[in-house]
């Protein structure tokens, strides 16, 4: 794995600030196969770009339909959208403002990758996530009409990361675009301990029932790799939890864990954490009712508030 090194690239530019769901993705997302259950993971970011002003064009979606472009996130401050290299590889993002995240350090992991769909050699590759081998990564879910989670985790991340930066924070982004391989859960992981993150959310969106919807939150268990994290992570977990409902008012999943929190054991990204760590469900995707929010730029701004509202809350408790 390379070192994270500050280096300031020239093409790196960032987008200014836009109002919620006020500039859209870009139309137009490939639809994946059959949604595959979540085992998210890593890679390893490379540089921090600078903010600039300058602000490119974006297209609008086709029909009010969310697509496949980097939206320009966030109400309140620059974007965390840089002008990636060719692999979309993990990057870091210094600050935008000067607040109460003043001096923190976020890992923001956007679950599975666009072009993890035409990649089953690389993305099937067995890893060991601590406990047992997993695969490299996953396509993750869908809606019933096609559109992806990949797409959901990006566009939230991207919103979330603006608040954060806006707020002080400097942000670890696992990778920094859609149309990317990967990277593996075991790399995503790596990445928030690399940077020695103060908090580290990996960012889903569930394919359970058609039934059921609602939210969860994924709490490590000890596996003495990441031991030291566990009482961290459950607080961080709670104040997240508590963030998300009444940022969102998704209620707690009604078929994954209990009263919005599940301890999994099975997923290298909180495996092989040492740093505090979780992962959000945000929705069910094939559920009618959650489909209508996930594929809503609105909502996505609103789920990214409220994930910035809980890891605010985690990061300025004493001691934090």
């Amino acid at each position: 794995m390379r070192r994270i090194a500050w280096v300031l690239p020239a093409a790196a530019a960032l987008v200014c600030g836009c109002g919620a769901g006020s500039s859209a993705p870009v139309a137009g997302q490939s639809p994946s196969s059959a949604p595959v259950s979540h085992r998210s993971g890593p890679a390893a970011p490379r540089a921090s770009p600078t903010a600039s002003a300058a602000k490119p064009a974006q297209s609008q979606p086709a029909q009010g339909q969310p697509g496949q472009g980097q939206p320009a996130p966030g109400n309140n401050a620059a974007s965390a959208r840089a002008q990636p290299d060719a692999a979309g590889g993990p990057e870091l993002f210094r600050p935008t403002g000067t607040g109460i995240l003043r001096g923190k350090v976020v890992a923001v992991d956007p679950g599975h990758n666009g072009g993890n769909f035409a990649a089953a050699s690389v993305i099937g590759k067995l890893i060991w996530n601590g406990r047992e081998t997993e695969s490299c990564d996953t396509t993750g879910a869908e809606t019933d009409g096609g559109y992806t989670e990949a797409q959901f985790n990006w566009n939230v991340a991207l919103y979330l990361t603006a608040e954060l930066r806006a707020e002080g924070a400097t942000v670890a982004l696992t990778r920094t675009s859609n149309t990317g391989v990967g990277p593996c859960v075991t790399e995503r992981a790596a990445i928030g301990n690399e940077v020695h993150a103060n908090a580290a959310i990996s960012i889903h969106a569930d394919g359970g029932p058609p039934g059921g919807r609602g939210f969860a939150i994924l709490e490590p268990v000890a596996d003495r790799t990441n031991d030291a994290i566990i009482g961290p992570s459950v607080i961080l977990g709670a104040d997240l939890r508590a963030a998300f409902a009444g940022g969102t008012g998704e209620p707690f999943s009604s078929y994954d864990g209990t009263d919005g929190i599940q301890p999994r054991n099975d997923l290298a990204g909180i495996n092989l954490s040492t740093v505090p760590k979780v992962f959000i469900e945000c929705a069910n995707m094939r559920n009618s009712t959650d489909a209508a929010l996930v594929t809503s730029l609105r909502w996505q701004a609103s789920a990214a508030r409220a994930i910035a509202a809980g890891l605010t809350a985690f990061l300025t408790r004493a001691g934090s």
